[in-house]
């Protein structure tokens, strides 16, 4: 039932223009920035932690502006879903780097696309440059869905489990793209490792790692950044940063990381800041995503969280 009314909503919103789209999603966005809740908390926390060059000020006016494009974000999915696929593409106005993404010598392209801008885009665009598949996570809700608009350009969706990561490694052997989201939290202790992340230890994955070192394949980075309403996106595409092909595990993901921060830096108010990032703790570090919804309350804790870093 609830995913019938899910896919419904979704269907009825990809309906509608995509500008509309964008301008409810910031009224919506805006709504969340004043109204006390745990995404105005967690995404003020993350940017509090990871920008700690900015003043308080200033952190609080970022977390405002994200969550205005994290409106959009969800707003916009649908569009992104179920418009066809040449409708989708055609927002794309501008790709910047687009000669990282030929493949050389018949080997495979790794293509990291962190949760930052319209990522469903860039994972279609990657699919419409040739063969493609796509690492997923099936979800509880409007699995169907997701899956069918995803594959629409010809990609292949490997799940998330040992037969997934063989049909990436069959992928790239066979010179195809292969599409990741590096920026996601893994589940299980294998096959990860604490890296810094802007300087706060993640939990961060080796799949990367492994993916390039067994085939061969170069690692490249991929995102859609959201222009101004009306405009469309633009792709960016940047190299790895070196050593993430590295056979040492923490400096592999201490690359991976770094290659994200790079991005982020083009757009930092559309980075996915809500997420737990940080959920999973060093062993003796406090959890991060407590307390109150009240800002103040939050800034000290940040402060205090830091401390303790330095420690």
């Amino acid at each position: 039932m609830k995913d019938a009314l899910a896919s419904g909503v979704v269907r009825l919103m990809a309906r509608l223009p995509l500008r509309l789209l964008q301008r409810l999603g910031m009224l919506i966005g805006a709504l969340i920035a004043v109204w006390p809740n745990k995404q105005r908390r967690n995404a003020l926390l993350n940017i509090g932690l990871c920008c700690p060059q900015l003043d308080h000020a200033s952190q609080q006016q970022l977390r405002n502006r994200n969550l205005r494009e994290f409106g959009k974000t969800y707003l916009e999915i649908g569009y992104l879903w179920l418009r066809p696929a040449a409708t989708v593409l055609s927002l794309v106005r501008e790709v910047r780097g687009a000669e990282l993404l030929e493949r050389r010598n018949g080997r495979g392209l790794i293509v990291l696309s962190p949760h930052l801008g319209a990522w469903e885009l860039a994972g279609l665009y990657l699919a419409a440059q040739g063969p493609t598949a796509i690492f997923y996570k099936p979800q509880k809700y409007l699995d169907d869905l997701i899956r069918a608009a995803r594959a629409r350009s010809g990609a292949e969706l490997a799940p998330i489990t040992a037969k997934g990561i063989r049909v990436l490694v069959q992928a790239l052997e066979r010179g195809e793209f292969v599409g990741i989201l590096p920026d996601q939290e893994p589940k299980a202790n294998k096959g990860a490792v604490f890296a810094p992340f802007f300087g706060i230890p993640a939990f961060t994955m080796l799949l990367v790692n492994r993916l390039a070192r067994k085939t061969g394949a170069p690692v490249i980075f991929m995102f859609a950044e959201r222009l101004a309403a009306d405009q469309g996106f633009r792709m960016h595409c940047l190299p790895a940063p070196e050593g993430i092909d590295s056979d040492d595990d923490l400096a592999a993901a201490t690359a991976l990381n770094r290659g994200i921060e790079q991005c982020v830096a083009t757009c930092p108010e559309q980075y996915l800041w809500p997420y737990k990032r940080f959920r999973k703790r060093p062993n003796g570090e406090a959890p991060i995503y407590l307390g109150p919804y009240d800002d103040r309350q939050t800034l000290e804790r940040i402060d205090r969280l830091r401390e303790q870093l330095r420690s």
